[in-house]
């Protein structure tokens, strides 16, 4: 009998801002996203960023998980605030990403993200130690949209229609 693979799931968190003085119905708003650390993404910009977020196992709630990765990417953990339920979609890759956002402002100089350990160079036999995201920044939409790997990018289309006609329903679930 062939072995199944089990589902790929990832969740994460979306932080956004508003300039001040803006409020629900305004366009204006910027989205915090994170540069992929290691060698395979040095160097490249575009489609090269993420929400912070990771996978998850079938004993972990997705709003726990998506509260967990941001800690572990950020390395701080999740401001307290309303989660907004982006939901979910499926990437090029076969995984389902599960999303919230939440209204917050942080300070990006005050991460310290989390790390992973490969062999580099691949065949080396030298493992190193890389950033899981090496570098924050807080973008327009207009500029994540280029920055984002592919998949996440109908988030952003989610969170505008939160923030500007406000037709996403808050999370249920989020902690």
């Amino acid at each position: 009998m062939p072995s199944q693979k089990r589902a790929t799931r990832s969740a994460g968190l979306l932080l956004f801002r508003r300039p001040d003085g803006a409020s629900y119905g305004s366009a204006g708003f910027e989205v915090l996203i994170g540069h992929m650390g290691g060698p395979f993404w040095a160097g490249r910009e575009n489609a090269a960023w993420s929400i912070p977020k990771g996978e998850y196992g079938p004993a972990e709630e997705p709003a726990a998980a998506a509260r967990r990765e941001f800690e572990e990417e950020f390395g701080r953990p999740a401001p307290d605030g309303e989660w907004v339920a982006l939901g979910e979609a499926r990437q090029s890759g076969g995984k389902t990403v599960t999303v919230w956002a939440m209204e917050a402002d942080l300070d990006t100089a005050a991460a310290v993200p989390g790390t992973f350990t490969m062999e580099w160079p691949r065949g080396s036999g030298v493992l190193r130690e890389f950033p899981e995201i090496d570098r924050f920044a807080w973008c327009t939409p207009q500029e994540a949209a280029e920055r984002l790997v592919t998949g996440q990018r109908i988030f952003l289309d989610r969170l505008r229609e939160h923030v500007e006609y406000g037709r996403v329903t808050p999370a249920q679930d989020g902690p």
